[in-house]
């Protein structure tokens, strides 16, 4: 039965790994030994899947952000100074199109700190990774969204950017490459590809 001491081992390994994936390795194929097309939470070790996911999100050492083709990717501590540099950018991708609301939201967020939100605008923040995107649980037991500004989010881990965006996206690029992914599946890189 994995574990998420042996799913860490594995990210900590490669940098990036995807919740799910029918071909790339993630944590599921971890879990299950098999590669799924449908949702792990049916799987009859959906329950394990969850503790192990919640176990790692709750430690000091794993990030799970839309990542590779805009799907669930853990990011290992070790690249978190080499991701950081890329989302702050603030380059062309991030930007180009941004539509009028997802603009003001992200001056709220740059300027709050954090915030609840939901819909079209929300999303589009999370997608191009302009913020920190995470769910919570509130006191009355619903999920909700909170944007979190990467400012705030790098002060919360005492973690500090690489001083080169190139640099950093080159080592992004590395282990995405080196886990199957193609460079497509990286948002800066174009379309997002279906690595899946």
């Amino acid at each position: 039965m994995a574990s998420a001491k042996q799913v860490l081992r594995e990210l900590s390994k490669r940098g990036l790994l995807l919740v799910q994936d029918k071909t790339l390795p993630s944590v599921v194929g971890i879990i299950t030994g098999e590669s799924l097309r449908g949702s792990w939470w049916a799987h009859p070790k959906g329950k394990q899947i969850f503790a192990v996911l919640s176990e790692l999100v709750e430690g000091p050492d794993v990030l799970v952000i839309k990542l590779l083709a805009g799907k669930a990717t853990l990011v290992h501590r070790g690249l978190w100074g080499a991701l950081l540099a890329i989302v702050a950018s603030r380059e062309a991708w991030q930007l180009r199109a941004l539509s009028a609301p997802a603009r003001r939201l992200l001056e709220s967020v740059s300027r709050d700190g954090s915030l609840q939100s939901s819909g079209a605008a929300a999303k589009e923040l999370s997608t191009r990774l302009l913020v920190n995107a995470g769910q919570e649980h509130t006191v009355s037991g619903k999920h909700v969204l909170v944007l979190e500004a990467w400012h705030v989010w790098a002060a919360r881990v005492a973690c500090q950017p690489e001083s080169s965006v190139s640099a950093a996206r080159h080592a992004v690029e590395r282990s995405a490459l080196a886990l199957g992914a193609p460079m497509s599946a990286l948002p800066w890189n174009g379309q997002r590809s279906s690595i899946i």
